[in-house]
């Protein structure tokens, strides 16, 4: 297979006329999964087979099984054909606020649920999960995400608020490397022990830690070079901020309440990986090079219905509907 003269679309348009061609849909991804031409087996990593070009797949000898390009990736066992999948990692990796289900099932003419499926798998892919801890000028914050009171029915409202302030919200602890990457991690309190813990785990000790004046972080002197800025009084003194984290937070809760509108709190956390692989490749990189990236990304990250769902564990999730959308 010669993918040497492959010509990569650079836009949206262009991608979609490309890849209306199941051809060339094929090669382009098989390209992106392995990218030094070497295809590889994904049950026994062995490179011995033969392609059998009918049927686009591969018979492995040494463990007697076929594969196809899907096996092993974010895409198994799924019916639908690579073109409407490269369209969808295109079309979410660069919209700048998300894409909402139903305007991916009108989009691809595939179902809503269809839709709201391919997305959470693609999500998946987008997951970073680096061990390597975060150096330099980090910012540390935390914010709460969850539906505002005076937007809800008044019956929705009796069953969801039942306090004020982040009562029945979810707490999200943020870092940002100035100039590097940001991550987000849910957290069950504010308390200084769980704050306390993410922070050690997330930055290298020694770095120029910058938070708000919530107590949790009082005591992290030792260990990083803390400073603090006090909302009550300024938001900036010199170099001490945390606008860049808060830059950020505030791209996610624009997604959340202006694309998907409706996000159940055990599905949060997919949402946040999406939005800080977009913030993290952000500069410097066209809308093809994000496109590149997430699909280099995807084996080895299947997500199954049951998994998503919580069918598997025993607790039926109920799927978000994105209901605002329709």
């Amino acid at each position: 297979m010669d993918t040497k003269n492959i010509a990569f679309p650079e836009t949206l348009q262009e991608a979609i006329a490309y890849f209306s061609d199941p051809d060339r849909a094929f090669n382009y991804a098989v390209m992106l999964r392995w990218p030094d031409g070497k295809v590889m087996c994904p049950r026994c990593d062995s490179d011995r087979h033969s392609f059998v070009k009918t049927r686009r797949l591969w018979y492995c000898n040494p463990c007697k099984k076929q594969f196809t390009l899907k096996v092993g990736t974010i895409f198994e066992d799924s019916p639908l054909g690579m073109d409407k999948w490269m369209a969808a990692v295109w079309m979410l990796v660069g919209c700048k606020n998300g894409i909402s289900s139903y305007e991916l099932h009108r989009a691809l003419g595939v179902t809503q649920k269809s839709a709201w499926f391919m997305l959470h798998r693609i999500r998946k892919a987008l997951q970073s999960g680096s061990f390597l801890k975060l150096m330099g000028e980090v910012e540390v914050d935390e914010t709460f995400i969850g539906g505002k009171a005076r937007f809800m029915h008044v019956r929705k409202r009796a069953e969801r608020i039942h306090g004020t302030g982040g009562k029945d919200k979810v707490a999200v602890l943020g870092f940002l490397q100035r100039g590097g990457e940001v991550r987000t991690t849910i957290v069950e309190t504010r308390r200084k022990a769980m704050l306390q813990s993410e922070v050690r785990k997330n930055v290298s000790a020694g770095a120029a830690l910058y938070s708000d004046a919530l107590a949790s972080y009082e005591g992290l002197n030792g260990e990083f070079f803390h400073q603090v800025v006090d909302h009550a009084v300024e938001y900036v003194r010199g170099n001490v901020h945390t606008n860049g984290l808060e830059n950020f937070s505030s791209l996610v809760k624009r997604g959340l309440k202006g694309t998907y509108v409706s996000v159940e709190p055990f599905h949060l956390f997919r949402y946040l990986d999406e939005q800080a692989f977009r913030f993290n490749y952000r500069r410097g990189m066209k809308d093809v090079d994000r496109f590149k990236l997430a699909m280099s990304k995807v084996a080895g990250r299947r997500l199954t219905y049951a998994q998503l769902t919580g069918k598997e564990d025993g607790q039926l999730h109920q799927q978000s509907p994105e209901a605002g959308q329709a």
